[in-house]
């Protein structure tokens, strides 16, 4: 039980990261990316990380 606690806390900070650093990566000028291809490997990451969060949520219930 405690194991996945822990695991819910490092996707839960692999989630903030990532979101904080595609958001810095989004030029709201342009409406573009800096660096489109590793923001691909981002979302892909972050996307995983939320979804293993609502996993992990929804078991509990």
């Amino acid at each position: 039980m405690g194991n996945k606690k822990g695991l819910t806390f490092v996707f839960a900070i692999i989630a903030i990261v990532l979101g904080w650093t595609i958001f810095k990566q989004f030029d709201f000028e342009t409406l573009k990316f800096e660096k489109p291809a590793l923001v691909i490997v981002y979302v892909l990451t972050f996307i995983m990380s939320v979804y293993f969060l609502v996993k992990s949520f929804k078991e509990k219930e």
